[in-house]
């Protein structure tokens, strides 16, 4: 018995099913006849055999129904940073890379990179390899001392989402054992481009939908330090969410995402979704007011994001532009944010939440001035242990802004009262009497213990 099944809207393929004993044992031939070259259809009819996942995510994607091949993203010059060496298809003359760069995703959609490239998800990959304290931190536990180790670049931890600077091998491939494959938002790559499309829009089918919801934001923005989908699940906007979000409409074309397809935010929505005048935009730091995740939160007032330009430029590792926000200041980014706020709550509404979000801030950064002081009165008198790991003072120092700092503030400018209380303010209170405990006892003693 012969089945044809014709791919519905991609009228790209046509697969036939020759049926065996039994129906157990399938065999497939795929004919591509639509839009595509020969050599794009090669690829399709070979992986459609070697990684049928892939093809079948592919053919169900945007990409597939534009007539987007894998030749268009991973097609690169035999001379390309990006090249395997050998030619594939085998005496094709085609050169591949395994990797998909920004650069590659800006032939089509250079407005969403050069947004990317603007954004502090940029500064993810390369401010971590730029600082001496973030790298130590890292490679100290996840293997960089271990004598086995020592030139291995976390592969299981930081940069699975912050990223890393992938190097290839002689024949062109990723080095195994050294960080790849992840999903690092801030991915640079040998051609220069920083950034991971694919962070967000998982890979082969990039969906607009899986994008944006929570669930895409939440891969890497949970736990202690940065516990945003547990705020956003402990706010009214998540209780909205996780009772009707599956009624909602996911699929609204960009810049129409509009009051009527949801009844509540998600992240993408406050942070880059096109709602009543604001445009979409790639750039997640535009509306940002504070700096919540730093030791001392200041005022956004830096402009767009550097790292990415100045890694294409020099192919230099730099700490970036750690106040990027709105080029026109951080009211202006407010005011945006507050624009997505009024779709929903009225002016007065907006505006009141926002005066205490930004006290809760406020005491946050009296409480760090506070814990600040001490630990350079400490370091300044040489009462301080040289490991800071095997320093009490500054173990506590470093969870005070680090992990319940940063929830104090991203849980009162979230709506999440537990998480801006009990699992921040009245954390870092605490941080604060065991810090002024060992403090006084090291400045009457004159001794580190």
């Amino acid at each position: 018995m012969l089945k044809k099944l014709v791919l519905a809207l991609t009228c790209f393929a046509a697969i036939a099913y020759a049926d065996s004993v039994g129906n157990i044992n399938l065999t497939k031939t795929m004919k591509v006849d639509r839009s595509l070259s020969p050599l794009a259809k090669q690829c399709v009819e070979c992986h459609a055999d070697k990684t049928p996942g892939i093809v079948n995510d592919w053919k169900s994607s945007r990409h597939a129904h534009a007539g987007v091949s894998c030749l268009d993203c991973h097609a690169v010059p035999a001379d390309s940073p990006m090249a395997i060496k050998k030619e594939h298809p085998k005496d094709s003359g085609n050169h591949v890379s395994i990797l998909v760069s920004p650069k590659t995703c800006a032939k089509c959609h250079s407005k969403e990179v050069e947004e990317f490239q603007q954004s502090g998800h940029a500064r993810g990959g390369v401010q971590m390899f730029a600082k001496k304290g973030m790298i130590d931190l890292m490679y100290h536990y996840e293997g960089r001392d271990h004598p086995d180790l020592k030139d291995s670049p976390s592969a299981t931890g930081c940069i699975q989402c912050h990223g890393m600077e992938i190097k290839l091998d002689k024949e062109g491939y990723p080095v195994p054992g050294k960080g790849w494959p992840n999903y690092g938002i801030g991915n640079a790559y040998p051609d220069g481009s920083v950034g991971s499309c694919k962070s967000c829009h998982s890979s082969h089918t990039f969906d607009m939908t899986e994008a944006r919801k929570p669930s895409a934001c939440a891969s890497c923005h949970l736990g202690p330090d940065h516990p945003n989908i547990e705020i956003y699940n402990n706010s009214m906007h998540g209780k909205i969410f996780n009772a009707e979000g599956n009624k909602w409409k996911w699929d609204s074309a960009p810049d129409t995402w509009d009051v009527p397809d949801y009844r509540a935010p998600t992240c993408a929505t406050c942070h880059m979704s096109g709602i009543g005048d604001l445009n979409t935009t790639h750039n997640v730091s535009l509306r940002l007011k504070w700096n919540l995740w730093a030791p001392h939160s200041k005022q956004r007032t830096g402009g767009f994001e550097t790292a990415a330009f100045e890694y294409a430029k020099s192919g230099k590792m730099t700490a970036g532009n750690v106040l990027a926000g709105n080029p026109k200041g951080p009211e202006a980014a407010r005011t945006e944010m507050k624009q997505v706020c009024k779709s929903c709550h009225s002016t007065k509404s907006t505006d009141s939440f926002f005066v205490s979000a930004d006290m809760h801030v406020e005491l946050y950064n009296n409480y760090h001035t506070d814990a600040k002081k001490m630990l350079d009165d400490l370091k300044a008198k040489g009462l301080l242990k040289a490991d800071e790991w095997a320093d009490e003072f500054q173990r506590i120092y470093y969870h005070l802004w680090h992990h319940e700092g940063r929830r104090m503030r991203m849980g009162a400018v979230m709506g999440a009262p537990d998480y801006a209380h009990w699992h921040g303010v009245f954390e870092v209170q605490q941080d604060i009497r065991k810090l002024q405990d060992i403090y006084d006892a090291r400045i009457k003693s004159g001794k580190i213990e």
